[in-house]
């Protein structure tokens, strides 16, 4: 494929000490569009076969590549990591110290923590959990609140404390978490939707698993509320304002389930009387074949606002407002309905909705959607959701490369969140609170009132 592909092309093989590939190196070398940059050890296989085959060296063993006053100076230039933080040595760091482990040098961190089986007062799972996120470029502020949005309850009790002292200059704090195997309470499951309750759920969030099963668990701890079970995967849910569950599958087909709203049936004459279709009825028989990827519900003055987004890229309304918009190239992957206010008595339903194609864009059914994307990124959306705030407008939104944006529609202050294993699921609950959901840890986290007035920023 190389071969045949004759574009120029730059190949990087890091830490390469096999010297069975350098023959592999030996064969692309030959190729006179790719360009190829080779790391070995001194000393080992691969770096005495490569020294004597007339590739260019840099040695970095000799003196003539190094800049001392510049390494000093890079030094001080990095105020984030804190007064001493160069002084520890990643090679003998304390892995069961918090501090410790989030200023050391964090490849060697993750060798160290794989070389042993010591859980190190939680810290190893949790470093573990949070994966590539802890490798990238960042504070130890910023990585200690990546480790304590997924330490689990069997940590030591000392190990969260200290974490959140360490992140207490980053914009958001965690509220709570829940991870593989935590008992108490016990964990939800892998997720695969999400969303915020209505009605007397208003205070739960709902989770959707991969068998198909719906949990609510309560938003201020995440302690267990009650379950669905819909028996068929499902991509996307919502909830009506009687606590009714609009449940979008694997076919695009949404089904509705009230069992939550009618736990007992009558009988009798009561069964005949009580036999009349509701507003979410009519809402499902409005519906009628349409089949989507998303699916949100807002209340309105009569049977609310369903959003239905398709594979097409275009998004549908139903209930209140019927009408559709083709708002995006490629599939809908999440939707949020929110009613605006104009003034002290009238509002009017505003749609945002998430594409694969990277934008989320805000659509007022009956009328032309925005010319320009409220947010745009070179990666797709995953899930989204919106809530008013007293700032205006709050957009969540979770993306295919792992970041999570908490984006102020009116003051343009954006804040990122990257928890390191892949985002499934968001939802904004009451009180400012960010459910994120993964398949191994759900973590609620709130912005800092200072972070949300200040200027716009990305973390």
């Amino acid at each position: 494929m190389l071969k045949s592909d004759s574009r120029r092309t730059v190949i990087v093989l890091p830490d390469l000490h096999d010297d069975a590939v350098v023959d592999l190196v030996g064969d692309l070398a030959a190729l006179p569009h790719l360009r190829l940059i080779v790391e070995s050890r001194t000393g080992s296989a691969a770096h005495r076969q490569l020294a004597g085959s007339g590739c260019a060296e840099l040695d970095l063993d000799l003196e003539q590549w190094r800049d001392p006053a510049r390494f000093t100076e890079w030094q001080e230039s990095l105020p984030a990591l804190g007064s001493g933080a160069m002084a520890i040595n990643p090679r003998t760091v304390d892995l069961a110290d918090p501090a410790a482990v989030c200023h050391a040098d964090p490849w060697l961190v993750t060798a160290a923590f794989e070389d042993g089986h010591q859980q190190h007062g939680g810290l190893r799972s949790a470093w573990s959990r949070a994966g590539q996120s802890l490798l990238r470029d960042q504070s130890p502020g910023s990585r200690a609140l990546t480790l304590l949005s997924v330490l689990g309850d069997g940590a030591d009790p000392r190990t969260a404390p200290a974490l959140a002292q360490i992140a207490a200059s980053e914009p958001w704090q965690v509220a709570w978490s829940r991870v593989r195997g935590d008992v108490n309470p016990p964990w939800p499951g892998p997720v695969t939707a999400m969303m915020k309750g209505r009605g007397r759920f208003a205070d739960t969030v709902l989770i959707a698993d991969h068998t198909g099963t719906i949990r609510a668990i309560t938003a201020d701890d995440a302690t267990a509320r009650g379950r669905l079970q819909a028996g068929t995967q499902l991509h996307s849910i919502s909830m009506t304002q009687d606590g009714s569950v609009l449940m979008l599958d694997g076919s695009g087909r949404v089904r509705m389930d009230n069992t939550w709203t009618s736990p007992s049936r009558p009988s009798g004459l009561a069964d005949l009387l009580e036999d009349i279709p509701t507003a979410d009825d009519r809402l499902i028989t409005d519906l009628g074949d349409h089949t989507g990827t998303a699916i949100a519900w807002g209340k309105g003055h009569d049977a609310g606002l369903l959003a239905l987004g398709d594979a097409s890229g275009s998004v549908h309304t139903f209930g209140d407002i019927t009408s559709h918009a083709a708002l995006h190239h490629g599939p809908v992957r999440g939707l949020a309905v929110l009613r605006l206010p104009l003034d002290d008595e009238n509002d009017v339903p505003i749609v945002y909705s998430g594409g694969a194609d990277g934008t989320v864009r805000a659509w007022a059914p009956g009328h032309p959607a925005m010319p320009e994307p409220v947010v745009e990124r070179g990666c797709s959306v995953v899930s989204l959701d919106v809530a008013l705030s007293p700032d205006g407008p709050v957009l969540a939104a979770a993306w295919s490369d792992g970041i999570v944006t908490w984006t102020s529609c009116d003051t343009g202050v954006e804040l990122r969140f990257r928890p390191g294993p892949p985002v499934r699921a968001i939802t904004l609950t009451a009180g400012d609170r960010l459910v994120i959901g993964m398949d191994e840890a759900v973590t609620c986290m709130t912005v800092k009132a200072q972070a949300c007035s200040g200027p716009a920023a990305a973390r």
